[in-house]
């Protein structure tokens, strides 16, 4: 069959078919496909795992190893649909565009993903391809809200109405836990390992979180279940770095015109890459050492530099961004006062609560953050990092805030990105125009910014977000004042006093 042509612009439809015809343009798989296997099974196929764990396979299979280690990529959601279409239409291949500062593209054709099952079209072949001896590896990117836990409180949601339905027996599963679940049930019964579930998403302790949330429900289901996936189980920790917006229509029409080819869900991302990975494991690993990754035996120092510097970094120019009417994150970071001002945060704040990291410079690594961000060929936008800041902000910045009122550290900062977290959810900018708020906790938390003007520390009184901090006096004072310079001076104005 000849290569379908989209006559508009000219591209070539992306395909296994197809793929050969564009080595001169992009680099592509050399290996071939039809003699990878399945050996991981991954949960939640977005454009991070595409730009991240999945290249890191797709490396080390280009250099002739881990033939054993293909992916299967598993969608769960209903917005997983789309991803289904366009990698059963693709073949599971997508092109991967490295954008520098400079504007050049470096770009690689994927091939480390060679099947994708969208749960409810087959339940049972998700869960049976997880019971398959030759899976070891079920690995992880749900987003931070996806374990189903209190950030404050740190315990399991039993109440959660999905994992009650997951829970009724023979209940065909519909979430990520009914079918890993299952699957370990199912390998238990035939007296197979079990095997490793490994979290690489921004939460701090995420193989632990893994564990704690995976064992609560399976304790539910099977306390000898339970046990046993807690004593022979392996839940790795992990550190995972590489800044990856949402692909948008822009990014389609330059890979079409760039490289001629018609990829329908490219994926575009800056050229640091990082991931830092205990090295514990049921039943083997890839190589991925020989790849750059970093095994370690002691992951939380790399963990916490990154969720305080970078992603709570990231929550601290977004909304003041927003607000003072920027759109896209670099230029956010380009705004002196901007850079100023997150390099205070990171200093007398993020810092003071960091463990020694080994290797690293931190003062180098603050700066590079700052020049990740101001990557104007990424085009990140504002609005991605603004959402879903009640899965965010309680993991990545009130932490920070906690260790320095217990030790009498700075909070400005940090108080005051809660404060326009806040001036955010009222749902207006600057100019009277709406904000999408983009967060499942939307109907409970814009009523009480609406409500902030007669109320200032109403935003504060979801205990179930903030925990005991509403009953922190130094935190309130510090907050309080962040909510009012946001409503006297505005954001940008506010930023410049921050940033002094």
């Amino acid at each position: 069959m000849a290569a379908v042509v989209d006559r508009k612009s000219g591209s070539v439809r992306l395909d296994a078919k197809s793929v050969a015809q564009f080595a001169d343009s992009v680099s592509v798989p050399t290996y071939d496909r039809s003699e990878i296997t399945v050996g991981i099974v991954h949960f939640g196929v977005g454009g991070f795992h595409r730009a991240h764990q999945a290249m890191y396979v797709d490396a080390l299979l280009e250099r002739g190893g881990a033939r054993d280690w293909g992916i299967c990529g598993v969608g769960v959601l209903p917005s997983d649909r789309t991803m289904r279409d366009v990698l059963a239409a693709q073949d599971c291949l997508y092109t991967l565009a490295v954008t520098a500062p400079d504007g050049s593209w470096t770009a690689r054709v994927i091939g480390s993903i060679v099947e994708y099952l969208y749960a409810p079209d087959d339940p049972e072949k998700v869960i049976a391809t997880m019971a398959n001896e030759a899976t070891r590896i079920v690995s992880l990117t749900i987003t931070e809200g996806g374990y189903n836990f209190s950030a404050t409180t740190g315990e399991f949601d039993a109440d959660n109405p999905a994992i009650v339905a997951d829970l009724v027996p023979n209940a065909v599963p519909a979430t990520t836990f009914g079918y890993v679940i299952e699957a370990l049930a199912r390998r238990r019964a035939r007296g197979l390992p079990p095997f490793t579930i490994m979290s690489c998403d921004n939460i701090e302790g995420n193989g632990h979180i893994a564990r704690s949330t995976f064992t609560a429900f399976a304790r539910l289901r099977d306390p000898d279940l339970a046990d046993w996936i807690e004593t022979e189980g392996a839940f790795p920790n992990s550190m995972v770095d590489r800044i990856t917006p949402a692909t948008t229509a822009a990014t389609t029409a330059e890979v079409a015109e760039r490289y001629g080819i018609d990829d329908a869900w490219p994926v575009a991302t800056e050229p640091f890459t990082q991931w830092v990975l205990e090295d514990s494991f049921t039943l083997g690993r890839p190589d991925f050492d020989s790849v750059g990754v970093q095994l370690v035996d002691d992951v939380a120092p790399y963990e916490l530099m990154k969720l305080r510097l970078l992603n709570a970094s990231h929550q601290s120019m977004c909304y003041f961004g927003y607000l003072s009417g920027y759109r896209l994150v670099h230029e956010v970071a380009q705004d002196p006062l901007f850079a100023r001002f997150l390099l205070r945060y990171m200093d007398n704040e993020a810092t003071p609560t960091l463990r020694p990291v080994p290797g690293v410079d931190l003062d180098e690594y603050k700066h590079t953050l700052i020049e990740r961000f101001s990557n104007a060929s990424v085009r990140d936008t504002v609005a991605r990092l603004c959402a879903e800041s009640s899965d965010r902000i309680p993991k990545w910045l009130l932490p920070v805030i906690r260790h320095q009122l217990e030790t009498g550290g700075e909070i400005t900062c940090a108080a005051a990105v809660v404060a326009s977290w806040a001036r955010y959810a009222e749902g207006v900018d600057e100019q009277g125009e709406p904000i999408t708020i983009v967060d499942q906790l939307r109907d409970r938390l814009m009523p009480l910014a609406a409500s902030q003007h007669e109320d200032p520390t109403a935003f504060l009184t979801d205990r179930a977000v903030f925990g005991d901090l509403i009953d922190e006096p130094r935190f309130v004072e510090a907050y309080l004042a962040g909510l009012d310079s946001l409503h006297t001076i505005g954001a940008r104005a506010t930023v410049a006093q921050l940033a002094e």
